[in-house]
């Protein structure tokens, strides 16, 4: 089959989730992925990422077992073991992923693709049309100019392969990425050193979030350099030099370049095809419709926050608008957030920043201390839950940071989506002992009636 009704160019996240549920929807699908279905999501960033997360964990654990009453040692971290966890973890979801899509009918052809213009693209010679064709390829590891890549100044994909674990490592970014590996290789045992140009960690998160984060990593002896600026790196076959405007150098064993990531929209004949770009994205408009007539764009390609499930949420939205059952657009700021770091991170909704630039004077917040709930007492984590209020009194921001608390996110989000109040909120009954209860402690406090928080 040559000829479909939707022909999708990247099997990612957003991609093989427009796939799904157009095939469900009675559309037929040609899905075109150069390398493995599930894209890097799946095989390179959110699930090796997070399995090295959880390994983490576990260490941390082991270490710290003598606080519970258990008498444990840690004898030391074998990363070829953590490799074939992850992998294993990586093969299952994998083999589950193409057997979804034999289920679903989907085509699936393996290749590097070209858009040709109209709904056509080209992949090896054959050319695939469709009535209408979803772009999606997705996202690369960005680098700074004039920094050489090697052995020892590694991206993240490079460093979900390193096969041992380096004594000194400098993190070059204070995102997501970088915190969750200067996370994951201080709890096997390295010595960390975060360095990020912006004035805090997480600079898109409330900075509230970014203050409790920093204080719980200095806890952790991860050492963290903001406002600080990198010029330049020199390698060899013993080290890293990491040097810094302000005259600083850092020497390390690997440094790991955690800058963001960059759209794939280069090399796949975008602008050869009249696609509009925008700083390296590909232009939408709300409903992820390109400048050519039945063409759309999901996932890392399109500015905005760069995250998996938006990309899979973006991916549904589409399908579903190409059948005619006009979906209603994504508020993209209703999209919960989670850093996966110990502690961990999770938000939905604006900053109180954000909410003071849209709404102005009579924005509000209330912060709940984990120290108060007894499951945080019990898994021995600091943190606390933020909530921002309009002044219409919706709960429009949710940030928390404590262990775990991105199993909190999906409560967090209905609460933002459903643009519900802190009345109606504060009756429901949260289980008991659960972190859960810090949500319904923070909106019964921001509903007047404060139970185990100081009014």
């Amino acid at each position: 089959m040559t000829t479909a009704d939707l022909v999708i160019l990247g099997g990612g996240s957003g991609g093989y989730a427009a796939a799904f549920r157009a095939a469900e929807l009675g559309r037929s699908v040609i899905l075109i992925e150069k390398d493995k279905l599930g894209g890097t999501c799946l095989h390179r960033g959110c699930i090796p990422t997070k399995a090295l997360l959880h390994a983490a964990e576990v260490a941390d654990t082991a270490r710290a077992g003598g606080q519970f009453g258990v008498r444990a040692t840690l004898e030391g971290i074998d990363l070829t073991g953590v490799h074939a966890y992850k992998d294993s973890v990586v093969s299952r979801l994998y083999k589950g992923l193409r057997g979804l899509a034999d289920a679903h009918k989907v085509t699936v052809i393996q290749g590097r693709g070209t858009f040709v213009g109209g709904t056509t693209v080209d992949v090896e010679g054959t050319p695939y049309t469709g009535r209408s064709l979803v772009l999606a390829t997705g996202s690369h590891s960005k680098s700074l100019p004039g920094l050489e890549l090697g052995a020892r100044v590694i991206t993240s994909e490079d460093a979900l392969r390193l096969d041992y674990v380096p004594a000194k490592v400098v993190v070059l970014g204070g995102g997501v990425i970088g915190v969750e590996f200067a996370s994951v290789w201080a709890s096997f045992g390295a010595e960390v050193t975060i360095v990020e140009a912006l004035p805090r960690l997480l600079p898109a998160e409330d900075e509230f979030s970014s203050r409790q984060l920093e204080r719980a990593l200095r806890r952790r002896r991860i050492r963290v350099r903001t406002g600080a600026t990198f010029a330049g790196a020199r390698q060899d076959e013993r080290g890293v030099s990491v040097m810094l405007e302000s005259g600083d150098t850092l020497e390390c064993d690997v440094l790991l370049v955690a800058v963001g990531r960059g759209p794939n929209t280069a090399g796949h004949g975008y602008e050869e095809s009249g696609l509009e770009l925008e700083r390296g994205f590909v232009a939408t408009d709300e409903r992820l419709r390109t400048n050519l007539p039945d063409v759309y764009a999901v996932g890392d390609i399109v500015a905005g926050p760069q995250l998996a499930h938006r990309g899979f949420a973006q991916g549904v939205f589409v399908a579903e608008a190409i059948a005619g059952l006009n979906p209603p657009p994504i508020d993209e700021t209703g999209i919960p957030r989670v850093t996966y770091s110990h502690p961990e991170v999770a938000a939905v909704g604006l900053t109180e920043a954000a909410a003071h630039e849209k709404y102005g004077t009579g924005v509000t917040t209330l912060t709940y201390d984990l120290a108060g709930n007894g499951k945080s007492q019990i898994l021995k984590t600091w943190g606390a839950v933020k909530l921002v209020q309009a002044p219409d009194g919706r709960v429009v921001g949710l940030h928390m940071v404590g262990a775990r608390v991105g199993e909190l996110v999906g409560e967090a989000q209905l609460i933002y989506n459903l643009r519900l109040l802190p009345e109606q909120i504060a009756p429901l009954i949260h289980a008991h002992p659960t972190q859960s209860e810090a949500l319904g402690e923070a909106h019964l406090a921001l509903a007047g009636k404060p139970l185990h928080t100081h009014a």
